[in-house]
């Protein structure tokens, strides 16, 4: 069954969500860097060597950009093309003169190195915005506390602690953090931005009897605010520190420097709202949020 075509946005541009998983351990992060690999450069060149449309800007939107070293198996961007006109793309067009998506991201991965793979791409509404539009997102952070380190298979995705950790300790102390809170003790400071965010899961899991799993989930994030909260919270679990002191660290808003090393987070999805609820999503990210 054909999916419903959005209307054309101002100027005829019409929007494309791509969904996108890469491993980062040797990407300078998402954002484009001069002289750098990230993640950013290599899209946007796969972009423009087969644009789904006649042109491409310059930058695509991402939901959440991601540090060195920080895998995605779910992050979301957009891009706004212009449409083809009758006969001026390389594959077949639908009626808004956008080419087969599904052809056009195997050309994508047939350009992208193998450590970055698109996952898909849909024409979305021009409301859809994937850093605004987002109701929340999730990571997961991978931790092994056995005594011999990291399984040799999973050593590029997960954190070797050579301590034991306690997953009742972490579980308890991290749903003292849950909600709406003030994270200036958990953030990276950017002059201008908000700290506050909306804490929705932090839960602990043991997968197998070495391998534990975070998983996070929240509105938004400030800068580096899932590896502190890892980071702070493992010296529970390991018994270094009591349970109630990462809520006494959110209550100080005096910067942690207890940051777990990048490679073990992975962004795993990004939830949206209906898309009648795109616009209005949009507008309640940017209004900048004050603890209550």
């Amino acid at each position: 069954m054909n999916e419903p075509v959005a209307p054309a946005g101002e100027g005829g541009l019409v929007r494309v969500r791509l969904d996108v998983s890469y491993d980062g351990t040797d990407f300078c992060g998402w954002a484009k860097q001069p002289g750098q690999r990230t993640v950013q450069g290599l899209v946007e060149d796969a972009l423009a060597k087969q644009p789904p449309g006649r042109s491409v800007p310059r930058s695509v939107v991402v939901a959440g950009r991601t540090d060195s070293g920080v895998h995605a198996s779910g992050q979301v961007v957009h891009v706004d093309v212009v449409p083809h006109e009758d006969g001026g793309s390389r594959v077949p067009v639908d009626a808004q003169g956008i080419p087969d998506l599904g052809r056009m991201v195997h050309r994508w991965n047939r350009i992208l190195p193998a450590d970055v793979r698109m996952l898909g791409a849909r024409v979305v509404p021009q409301a859809f915005d994937a850093r605004f539009s987002a109701l929340r997102r999730h990571y997961r952070y991978q931790v092994s506390d056995a005594p011999w380190g990291v399984d040799p298979l999973r050593r590029r995705d997960t954190l070797a602690w050579n301590r034991p950790l306690d997953v009742d300790a972490l579980n308890a102390a991290s749903r003292e953090l849950l909600g709406l809170n003030d994270f200036a003790a958990y953030c990276k400071p950017r002059e201008g931005a908000t700290t506050v965010r909306e804490l929705q899961r932090f839960e602990w899991e043991r997968l197998d009897d070495h391998l534990i799993a975070v998983h996070v989930s929240a509105d938004a994030f400030c800068h580096s605010m899932v590896r502190s909260l890892v980071g702070t919270l493992l010296m529970v679990g390991d018994g270094r520190r009591p349970r109630p002191w990462p809520g006494q660290v959110l209550e100080s808003e005096t910067r942690t420097t207890a940051v777990a090393p990048a490679h073990g987070l992975t962004l795993t999805a990004v939830d949206y709202p209906p898309d009648e609820e795109l616009e209005a999503r949009a507008a309640q990210t940017r209004a900048v949020r004050t603890r209550p």
